[in-house]
């Protein structure tokens, strides 16, 4: 792959990634709540499911999404319903005070929320967006040079997006888990909480209502 090509492509996603959408605001709720650590395995769990939207995209499968209003339709509702429930859950989260970060303990126990849960709703919420299966089968074909070998050209936009994906998340993860010092009194938690779950039930109406 040509070096001014992957550059970019680089700067494209780089700008993508950054801008706060689901996943960043599930992993920046989830820094806050369980710690830097734990919230890692959102972080991951996040990650995965680009990967797997990316891999069903080479596959054609977001071609075949493109044409049939049906199972975009479909698909698009389980998605949007999905993140009106996160957002539910989230403005019903105890209010309590949080701990101290240095502990990386939120203040839900943690044997409530393993790692694998974590990951779990990071990949849930990562993969819940049909939009973004179409958006992978549109933006690779633009840095893909038809003449050189497709597979590995793949491979390598497909790892630059992980990078940039995992260490953009792990930043917002981070922010959550330095602020949750200021949310010592239960005002404060709960103002945390109805604000994310708020942003979650916007977020599952906007993707109820956007079209491809």
């Amino acid at each position: 792959m040509d070096l001014a090509v992957w550059m970019t492509y680089l700067g494209v996603i780089t700008a993508l990634i950054l801008f706060p959408g689901p996943v960043a605001l599930l992993c920046m709720h989830h820094g806050l709540r369980h710690g830097r650590r734990r919230a890692l395995a959102t972080v991951v769990g996040g990650a995965m499911a680009s990967l797997a939207l990316m891999a069903l995209s080479s596959l054609g499968l977001g071609a075949i999404l493109a044409t049939s209003e049906t199972a975009f339709l479909v698909l698009k509702a389980v998605g949007a319903v999905y993140l009106v429930y996160l957002g539910v859950q989230a403005w019903r989260s105890p209010s309590e005070p949080m701990a101290d970060p240095a502990s990386e303990v939120g203040a839900v126990p943690a044997a409530h929320h393993s790692r694998f849960r974590l990951f779990s709703k990071g990949f849930s919420v990562g993969i819940s967006n049909p939009k973004d299966l179409l958006f992978f089968g549109a933006l690779f074909p633009n840095f893909i040079d038809l003449g050189q070998p497709q597979w590995s050209q793949f491979a390598i936009l497909a790892m630059t997006w992980l990078a940039v994906d995992l260490a953009t998340m792990t930043t917002y993860a981070s922010v959550g888990s330095t602020i949750s010092r200021w949310f010592g009194t239960s005002r404060r938690v709960r103002l945390f909480n109805r604000t994310t779950g708020g942003l979650f039930m916007a977020a599952g109406g906007a993707l109820a209502t956007s079209h491809r």
